[in-house]
């Protein structure tokens, strides 16, 4: 994938991954715009890369959605790449806490309808560019889960399966159907401290992007990428030993 000149929209972009790669993404030659809930973030975001382009969205909700596809193709009417990174991963013990329904209902919001509806709504819209593309960031739990976090992994599964039917039903048309599946990366995803044993967040990101330019498709990274070819015999002991059983 040549990633020059492309004009892009990272959701959840105004740190830790989807930062780390609307960097890149700068670097290489292309626009960017970020969008996440606390605009704090982005406008620090912005102090550390003066020409992103930045969008205070709640993904969760659906009337955010469909202002920042209204927004993006007014304002950007030449985007023609979404990176659906935006993610949230709550750790719960269906044993042991009592939450309101609508703190799990977030997570899957957040997590999977919004790259679902985002999707339903750019496609038409990129359809009529030359040539576009659309970058799910699901997870190597996506394929091995956490039983700490089962909502997180069973929405990053969800999004892979859905990634899957996506690039096979746009296969004869100009966009391309990519997916990025991290490891543990060294990001305050689900809390600050909790990935410190992560993959560090610019090597992670330094290596997929370079697979994104070699034209690889699905992207794993140390643990996800051998989660990503194992047999189910050897995800079933992934599982064992991701939760210690």
């Amino acid at each position: 994938m040549n990633l020059a000149n492309k004009t892009i929209l990272v959701t959840g972009g105004a740190s830790g991954i989807g930062l780390a790669l609307a960097a890149r993404f700068m670097q290489a030659g292309s626009k960017v715009i970020v969008c996440g809930r606390r605009e704090d973030k982005l406008q620090e975001a912005k102090q550390q890369y003066p020409a992103l382009g930045i969008k205070v969205c709640d993904v969760a909700q659906e009337a955010d959605r469909i202002a920042l596809y209204e927004w993006v193709t007014q304002n950007y009417p030449e985007v023609n790449m979404l990176v659906n990174n935006a993610g949230i991963q709550r750790r719960f013990s269906f044993t042991d806490d009592q939450e309101e329904w609508r703190s799990q209902q977030q997570e899957i919001a957040i997590n999977f309808e919004a790259p679902v509806h985002l999707c339903a709504l750019f496609v038409p819209y990129f359809r009529q560019q030359q040539e576009a593309a659309i970058l799910n960031i699901t997870s190597g739990l996506a394929f091995a889960p956490a039983a700490f976090a089962p909502v997180y992994s069973a929405t990053k599964a969800a999004l892979h399966s859905f990634t899957l039917s996506l690039r096979h039903q746009l296969a004869q048309t100009n966009i391309r159907v990519l997916e990025i599946a991290p490891p543990a990366v060294q990001t305050d995803l689900g809390g600050p401290g909790l990935h410190t044993f992560g993959a560090p967040l610019q090597d992670f990101a330094d290596s997929v992007v370079n697979d994104l330019v070699n034209g690889s498709i699905e992207i794993g990274y140390g643990s996800s990428e051998r989660a990503r070819k194992a047999s189910r015999e050897e995800l079933d002991a992934m599982f064992r030993q991701i939760n210690n059983r």
